[in-house]
């Protein structure tokens, strides 16, 4: 193996961790951030030619479908990046108290997309937007007021964080993960680190997806937080955990160079899960029936998560049990 490896650095080939790298790359990460930026820039453009919240909110449906297959990278510039674009959980409530301070003294920060880069990461993204266009509290604004002029300058704050996360992916980060092992490259000092990193961000999304997506509304049975769903306002909870889902199950099939049929028939079991769900936003939950419904998408979730860790993560020499959340 390792003459195998040496005649492959020789010939100029990848060895099967930097092919897995580049798949990733070419096939779901740099294409998903791509599309996001297009998006981001259509509701932009809606929000501009007419900001009121029933004419933004299928350009807003469409950028958060966009968002949704890099939602849950956090590496890279996503490290940080990804918290502004999308600040969820909100346990203590910052998002809508944020907006209507700056709502109530009309603060003029809303009227210069520039300067909103340096508003509170609580009324900037995907969730601030929603909650001004679906939220009763604040949606039925007019066009010209000031609500209006705030969904507009937020879409396009939106639209420039979305353009320099998928810059910075396709710039330097890209290549720091291309050339890991490589002299020089301080980050990622073996292949097999670049490819453990990409491999920690699937299984870190199934887990919060199952933790988080649909645990923090399930609650206890006793005590069951509906409000605690995300994106409940626009109704997307179920779809997000959906195509959560199929995000990671897209960027495991290209890290891998092998068919994956366990992981394809635990999708499909997601997907089966799904469609026995009535409310998408999970508001029903309160029903043990409903629950019971959800806690069985849950258990789906987890099990696909099972066979991505036995699928890929054994051939990858990485054990099952891998702590995804601190690379033990």
């Amino acid at each position: 193996m390792k003459h195998l490896a040496a005649m492959a650095l020789v010939l100029g080939l990848s060895t099967p961790a930097a092919a897995g790298v580049d798949e990733a790359l070419d096939r779901h990460i740099l294409p998903g951030f791509d599309t996001f930026a297009a998006a981001a820039g259509a509701l932009a453009q809606s929000a501009e030619a007419d900001c009121r919240a029933a004419s933004v909110r299928p350009a807003f449906q469409a950028a958060f479908d966009a968002w949704m297959p890099v939602a849950d990278l956090r590496l890279g510039p996503s490290e940080t990046g990804a918290l502004s674009v999308a600040f969820w959980p909100d346990a203590r409530g910052f998002t809508g108290r944020t907006l209507a301070r700056l709502i109530a003294d009309e603060d003029p920060v809303a009227h210069d997309p520039q300067s909103y880069a340096d508003v509170s990461i609580a009324a900037r993204g995907l969730f601030a937007i929603e909650m001004l266009l679906y939220d009763p509290a604040f949606a039925d604004y007019a066009a010209g007021s000031y609500t209006c002029a705030l969904v507009t300058t937020i879409a396009a704050d939106l639209n420039r964080q979305a353009g320099a996360l998928s810059d910075g992916w396709a710039g330097l980060f890209a290549d720091t993960l291309r050339t890991a092992g490589e002299a020089g490259n301080a980050t990622y000092l073996t292949g097999d680190e670049a490819i453990r990193a990409l491999y920690t961000q699937i299984l870190s999304s199934l887990e919060f997806t199952a933790d988080q997506r649909l645990g923090r509304p399930m609650g206890t049975f006793d005590r069951p937080r509906p409000a605690r769903a995300e994106a409940w306002r626009s109704g997307r909870s179920l779809r997000n955990a959906v195509l959560a889902a199929g995000a990671a199950r897209d960027l495991a099939a290209a890290l891998a160079d092998w068919e994956l049929p366990a992981t394809d028939a635990a999708l499909a079991r997601v997907h089966e899960a799904a469609t026995v769900i009535d409310d998408p936003a999970f508001q029903t939950v309160t029903d043990p029936q409903a629950r019971l419904h959800v806690e069985i998408l849950q258990q789906a979730i987890r099990s696909l998560r099972d066979a991505i860790e036995a699928g890929i993560g054994v051939r990858l020499g990485i054990a099952p049990g891998f702590n995804s959340q601190d690379g033990d």
